[in-house]
């Protein structure tokens, strides 16, 4: 009998990993199937490269969707990674016992937070503030990335610190045993082997950067024009949004989730070769 338990077992496993494949694959050759003939009628060049949105006058330029992607995912990163990283240095090697699990559920409290909760949060606090500090209406890249970088921290703490505690104990001693300091040790010899770990969390973060929408809406616009940090923008995730709630050029907005999945699977690829490169440095 237990025999058999475990063929069944292994037989629900294999389907299991087959619908999590399957379903992916259907996904892409749906959004190619449907992206990729609007993308060649209108011209690839056109698409990612024209710097207007007119459908009217049959302009259908993305790039400023692009930069403005760009500019939400790099600033949420360099705002949210480090303060995650010192954070989960902080959890994993210097928190007192007693106010341990106070912070843990912090932590977990901020992950389960709603998206549109956080939006709510940065059109009442942070668009005001920012209205005031620098002027215009306060809806920006910045407001955007300041916000995707609070949403992203809970994700990269949690990989984070299990990456830290999952270091051999062995690496430390025998820094240790040469003489270094715990800090010294911390980040010469403890954060270089959780790498690996480290980028798994960022790679997650960042397709949440990519793909969120509510929160954006709020703090970011929907204007299709970007210049710089303090202008409103569009991301592509919301230009799509904005296209399916229109209900007009689905062919385009199919067009668009193409480049947004290329986009991320770039990402990972890049993200992954690098994370095998210290894998084998380790080794």
């Amino acid at each position: 009998m237990n025999h058999l338990g475990e063929k069944a077992m292994k037989v629900v496993f294999l389907i299991a990993a087959c619908a999590s494949v399957l379903a992916v694959f259907l996904i892409c050759v749906f959004l190619f199937a449907n992206g990729l003939p609007a993308m060649g009628k209108i011209g690839p060049l056109k698409f990612l490269f024209g710097t207007e949105w007119r459908p009217t006058n049959d302009k259908f330029g993305i790039l400023p969707m692009i930069v403005a992607s760009i500019y939400v995912t790099a600033g949420a990163i360099l705002i949210g990674v480090p303060i995650a990283l010192f954070t989960s240095v902080f959890m994993a090697r210097y928190c007192p016992k007693k106010i341990y699990k106070p912070l843990k559920s912090g932590i977990e409290l901020m992950a389960g937070v709603p998206s549109i909760v956080y939006g709510y949060f940065g059109l009442v606090l942070l668009v005001p503030l920012i209205r005031q500090l620098f002027g215009g209406t306060g809806s920006s890249m910045l407001a955007a990335c300041i916000l995707l970088g609070i949403m992203i921290l809970p994700t990269i703490m949690r990989t984070t610190e299990e990456a830290l505690l999952c270091v051999p104990d062995s690496y430390r001693e025998g820094s240790f045993g040469l003489g270094a300091g715990k800090l010294r040790t911390i980040f010469k010899i403890v954060l270089p082997a959780a790498i690996p770990g480290i980028l798994s969390g960022i790679i997650l973060s960042i397709g949440r950067i990519v793909g969120e929408t509510a929160a954006l809406i709020y703090t970011a616009g929907t204007v299709t024009g970007v210049a710089g940090l303090m202008d409103s923008g569009r991301t592509l995730a919301i230009h799509m949004y904005v296209l399916s709630n229109e209900g007009l050029h689905k062919n385009e907005a199919n067009a668009t989730a193409v480049v947004l999945l290329v986009i991320v699977l770039l990402i990972n690829g890049v993200s992954s070769l690098i994370a095998k490169r210290f894998e084998a440095v380790k080794e």
